[in-house]
C-alpha cells in the first residue's frame, strides 16, 4: 500500500463501508455561489418572458372586442362605484311629436337647450330689428286685468280644434300621450329655461309643474303698446307660439311679468333665443322698449 493510500484508509472512520476511492475533493467554493446564481437568472427570464407575452396577449385581444364593438367607450366607467351619470343625447326619435301649432319664428328647438341654435345671423337681425323699436317709459299698468284684456286662457285662435296650451304641449314635449285628438295628458319636457327634464302629468296638483310662459309677458305688453291695439290683436298675442314656451313653473314663477332688464333664463345657453323672441315679438305687434328694457337686451345679443 502506497503512502497516498495508507493515508486515505487512516481517515476513513472506522466501520465505514463507503469505497473510498470514489470519493472526490469538493467543488471551489466559488462555484457553488455560481450555479445557484445561474439557475436563478434562468427562471427569472423565464418568468419575465411569459409576463410580457400574457400582456401582450392581452393587449391585442381588447383591442379585438373593441375593434367589434363588444366593449362600449364607456364600459370602463360604468363598471364600478366611482362612475359618473352623463346627460344622454336625443335622437332623432325623441323628438318632440309635430303640433298644429305654428313653429317658432326661428330654428330653434326648445326642447334641447343645451347647445344654443342661435346663430350670428339670427342675433345680428334681431340687433338690427332691436334698433328699430320705439323707447320710451311704461305706460301705466293700472286696471290692467288678463282676461279682459287678452282674452280667456287658452283659447283656439288658431281654429284647429285644439286649445293653444295643448298646442304648445304637444310641440314642446316628446313622448306625449293623448286623451282624444288634442289633450295632452303625459309627456317630457326639458325646460328652456334651466335645461331641467320634467316629466308631466296632467292633474290637479301636477299640471303647474309645466307651464306656457308669454315670452313677452302680457302684462309688459299692455304697458308697451298693447292697450293701443284692438281686441283681436291682443287675442293673437296672447296665442301666438313665437311668444310661447313650455317651461318648468318655478321659472315661470319667478320671472312674472319681467322684461330683460329684470329677469332672463337660468339657462345662458338659451338667452340669445329668448332675445331674439322678444324683439320679434315686439316687433310683430308694434310694442316699444323702455330704456332699461333695452340695453339688457342689446347686452344679451352683443354676446350671441
Amino acid at each position: 500500500m502506497s503512502e497516498v493510500s495508507a493515508m486515505i484508509v487512516e481517515a476513513t472512520p472506522a466501520g465505514s463501508t463507503a469505497p473510498q476511492h470514489h470519493r472526490t475533493a469538493a467543488p471551489p467554493p466559488h462555484q457553488e455561489f455560481h450555479a445557484p446564481m445561474t439557475s436563478r437568472r434562468r427562471r427569472r427570464t423565464r418568468i419575465s418572458l411569459t409576463s410580457v407575452l400574457v400582456v401582450l396577449a392581452l393587449a391585442v385581444g381588447g383591442y379585438a372586442l373593441d375593434a367589434t364593438g363588444v366593449l362600449g367607450p364607456d364600459a370602463d366607467a360604468a363598471a364600478g362605484p366611482t362612475s359618473v351619470a352623463t346627460a344622454t343625447v336625443g335622437t332623432e326619435s325623441d323628438a318632440p311629436e309635430p303640433s298644429r301649432a305654428s313653429s317658432p319664428t326661428d330654428s330653434t328647438d326648445p326642447t334641447d337647450p343645451t347647445v344654443s341654435t342661435s346663430t350670428d345671423t339670427d342675433a345680428a337681425d334681431a340687433r338690427a330689428l332691436l334698433a328699430t323699436l320705439p323707447v320710451k317709459g311704461k305706460a301705466a299698468g293700472t286696471g290692467y286685468d288678463r282676461t279682459g284684456e287678452f282674452g280667456s286662457a287658452w283659447i283656439d285662435v288658431d281654429h284647429n280644434g285644439c286649445d293653444t296650451r295643448n298646442d304648445v304641449l304637444a310641440r314642446d314635449l316628446s313622448g306625449i300621450v293623448r286623451q282624444g285628438p288634442c289633450k295632452v295628458v303625459t309627456g317630457t319636457l326639458v325646460s328652456p329655461y334651466t335645461g331641467a327634464t320634467i316629466d308631466f302629468v296632467r292633474g290637479n296638483t301636477t299640471s303647474t309643474l309645466v307651464q306656457i310662459d308669454h315670452v313677452v309677458a302680457l302684462e309688459n305688453a299692455w304697458r308697451t303698446g298693447a292697450q293701443q291695439l284692438s281686441q283681436s290683436e291682443r287675442e293673437a298675442l296672447a296665442n301666438d307660439p313665437s311668444n310661447l314656451f313650455a317651461v318648468d313653473g318655478r321659472s315661470n314663477s319667478q320671472k312674472r311679468s319681467g322684461d330683460a332688464a329684470t329677469w332672463l333664463p337660468a339657462n345662458k345657453a338659451f338667452r340669445c333665443t329668448y332675445i331674439e323672441h322678444q324683439v320679434s315679438v315686439k316687433a310683430e305687434y308694434r310694442l316699444w322698449v323702455a330704456p332699461a328694457e333695452r340695453d339688457a337686451m342689446e347686452r344679451v345679443l352683443g354676446a350671441c
